[in-house]
Order: C-alpha cells, then structure tokens, then sequence
C-alpha cells in the first residue's frame, strides 16, 4: 500500500506547511525526521523553526571579545537551525524546507506559527528539560492549546507498525478517527482502532446493577463500529482491526503502544471536565507511550459527515445510561462505561 508524495488526503482544506520546533536537542533532531516524513506524505513544505529568546532578555548575542570572532549566542542560534534544515533535507530531499530563526520563547512562537500549519511537530524534551522530566512543557501546552494537529515524537520507531486509534466515542473523537485513518492510508499500513472499557467508572456507578456485563459489552461495541463507521465508508480499501478491551483506558493504551508505529488521540474523551482541555489519558499517553503521539483536538482537521455521527455516536454511547436512569430514576454519570480522559 505505498503511495506517492501527498497521495492518500492528508491535505484537507489546510494545506499549510508542517512545521517543527528545534533547540539543538536530540530529541528536536528525531521531530525533525518525522516532520519531514510528514510534510512528504502531504505533498507540502516544512518549516523548521530556532525560537531565539537571549534578545528578549538584553543580552550581548555577538561573539565574545575574548573567543573566535564565529561564536555568540546569535551564531549559536543560527548553528542550531542550519543543522535541523540540513538534516530534514537529508530526510525528505524531494520536499521544500524553510528554515527561520524567530525572536521569542518557544511557546509564544510555534502556537502564533501553528494557526496556519496544518501539522507541529516537537520533541519529547527539550534542551532546557530538567533531569528526568519527561515531557516539555511547550509540548503539553502545544497538544491542549495548538490550532492543528500536533505530533510529539517519542519512544521507538516501528515503521512497519499499525497506526493506533483511541476511540473513545465521546463528541469531540471525530477529528481524530479522520485523523488516523488519512495517516495510516497515507504510510501504508493498518490501522488498529482500540476501545477501553470498564463494566463501572468507579463504586458510585450504578450501571451494573441493571446491566449485564456482555450488555455493557455489546453497547461498547456499538460505540466502537459507529465511532468508525462514517470514515471507514470513506475509506473502505483500508485495512482496520477493531479492538474492543476490557480495562482502564491507560493501562490498555500503553500496551497497545509498544508495537505501533503512532498512537493517534483525541485531546478529551468522554466523562472529561467541561473546560479541561487536555485529558488525564492523553496526557498519560504523551508522558509514557511507547511510540509518537498525535494529538488532534476537534476543529484542528477536516471533518467529513460530523453532525450525522456526531448525533449517532452520542445516542449510542449513552443508551445504556439512559436506561438505567430511565428504569430507576439515577441519573448515572456519563463515561459509566469508559472513561479515558
């Protein structure tokens, strides 16, 4: 299932550069291969972006008087960026890179830069990451905050690998389903859709008092078919294995990571606080997957059918709720069945 450059719709109507953040760290470099292997597949450019903060801060930026007349912190900065282009054009030589030393923190500059992208990319860590902190914190902010998809680059390549699909049937999921399914048409491989799910949420959860195991079961099934079913019509020659799991989203999540090549998220699933914009799942997934992590929050993508599967998807994952409150007069908290964020 290989394909040429920019075949296989990860284009949409946001046709931007992908774009990706470097500060001279190892794990800037490996977000540099993926951009570039991802702006390839979309048939369009790369921007690589050095977000220069020493003039913010009113410091000499030019060579010391007492070293070679080539040091400095502007030198440096700009070191920083030819090494990121060079290597991305070693990458991908068949796609137009662009590099820029842009004067700002780093947060500031890839979300002003990330409203007209149609992907970011970044590291897992940054150069300026403590010992031991595992994720920076311009990538947190990135994946809650950012007007695009965004891809943290971590754990192991598998290039051979399926592409993971969260499915969480929650409303705002949709972005991401047809996020996953243009990037595994695109790289040529499967894609593994995985639902989680729990017979309670918790000991206030009255649901299995009602409901037997294998109907909850049953019900979950019907929220994973329908959380594909619009972009699986769309794409019907593509490969896709369903798999519905009994357990904590998290645990299951990360199991699932270990041989995929990407794990593809939605920011919020269902039974998430109104207002929390980054999920306790999706931020788990983030810290410990075992492979990069896209996180596509709803709005960031094309959406193709959204209000039709929208309306289903809810109907369908809260059928068993409703009945429950409906025979017994409980009102069950929504996500009774799964809760993943």
């Amino acid at each position: 299932m290989s394909r040429a450059p920019g075949e296989g719709g990860l284009g949409g109507p946001r046709r931007g550069r992908v774009l990706v953040g470097v500060d001279g760290s190892a794990s800037a470099l490996r977000a540099v291969d993926a951009a570039a292997r991802e702006a390839r597949l979309r048939g369009t450019g790369l921007s690589v972006v050095h977000a220069f903060v020493w003039p913010l801060l009113k410091v000499h930026l030019g060579p010391s008087p007492y070293g070679p007349a080539t040091g400095g912190l502007r030198q440096q900065a700009q070191d920083v960026l030819d090494t990121a282009v060079a290597r991305a054009r070693a990458t991908a030589p068949d796609i137009d890179v662009a590099g820029e030393v842009v004067t700002g923190e780093p947060l500031t500059v890839l979300a002003t830069r990330a409203r007209s992208a149609a992907l970011v990319v970044v590291g897992s860590r940054g150069a300026g990451a403590f010992t031991g902190l595992l994720l920076g914190s311009v990538a947190v902010h990135l994946a809650a905050h950012a007007d695009c998809p965004v891809l943290v680059v971590r754990g192991r390549e598998r290039p051979n690998g399926p592409v993971l699909l969260a499915v969480d049937g929650s409303a705002d999921s949709g972005a991401a389903v047809d996020f996953a399914f243009a990037e595994a048409a695109a790289r040529g491989v499967e894609l593994r859709a995985v639902h989680a799910w729990t017979p309670t949420s918790g000991p206030a959860d009255l649901t299995p008092l009602f409901h037997g195991t294998e109907e909850i079961r049953g019900e979950e099934r019907r929220v994973l078919d329908q959380a594909l079913a619009a972009a699986g019509a769309n794409r019907p020659e593509l490969p896709v294995e369903r798999r519905l799991v009994r357990g904590r989203p998290g645990p299951v999540l990360l199991a699932e990571s270990a041989d995929a090549q990407l794990l593809v998220m939605g920011a919020r699933g269902r039974g998430g606080f109104a207002g929390l914009l980054l999920g306790s799942v999706s931020q788990a997934m983030l810290h410990h997957a075992e492979c990069p992590v896209a996180v596509v929050r709803e709005g960031t993508v094309e959406r193709e059918g959204t209000a039709e599967r929208q309306g289903t998807v809810e109907r369908q994952g809260a059928a068993v709720r409703e009945g429950a409150a409906m025979q017994e007069g409980v009102a069950v908290r929504e996500g009774a069945a799964v809760r993943s964020g």
